[in-house]
């Protein structure tokens, strides 16, 4: 329901757009770029990514280290040669039990903090990015530029020609605001 929404916003802009040029009796330009290559190709966007690269890769390292430490005391508990009385098998049981918990929960914590890390990028960066759109329309004489999508996202662009694409323009202005 949201995206028939967008969809519908989107073409009553293109419409007016539209309105507004013919009865100006000038030509429409519309161009299309792709957000996301804008972020990956970038200096600046890179350099983003690979912050949360690394921010996502410490984390898995804490994760690595919990999930051996889990697999040594599940091997202890198992072992068929372990002289350990009842009761101290039935304390590490409890206590691997608690350290499962544990770990359930650090690893959902971290997923939560790694998932919040890339909204704000992207809320940054998609701010800025708009901001590089914006002249390069200006500067190219667009009225409209759409963000065509890729793949794993909703794409409000279904079809366009390829010389309508400035990605590669916006990725230039892009770094060159942020220097």
């Amino acid at each position: 329901m949201r995206r028939v929404g967008i969809v519908m916003a989107v073409g009553g802009a293109l419409l007016a757009c539209w309105a507004a040029a013919v009865n100006a009796s000038d030509a429409i330009k519309i161009a299309v770029m792709d957000q996301q290559a804008v972020i990956e190709r970038s200096k600046v966007g890179k350099a983003a990514l690979e912050e949360v690269k690394t921010y996502q890769a410490t984390r898995q390292k804490i994760i690595t280290a919990d999930e051996q430490e889990l697999k040594e005391l599940e091997q202890a508990i198992q072992d068929p040669n372990s002289k350990l009385s009842e009761a101290a098998k039935q304390e590490k049981q409890e206590q691997f039990r608690s350290k499962v918990e544990a770990y359930q929960r650090r690893l959902q914590d971290f997923n939560r903090e790694i998932q919040q890390k890339q909204r704000e990028m992207a809320a940054e960066y998609s701010k800025k990015i708009a901001d590089a759109a914006q002249a390069v329309a200006q500067k190219e004489g667009f009225v409209a530029v759409l963000d065509k999508g890729n793949e794993s996202m909703f794409r409000i662009v279904l079809y366009h020609q390829p010389a309508l694409d400035v990605t590669d323009l916006v990725v230039k202005e892009f770094d060159r605001q942020q220097n």
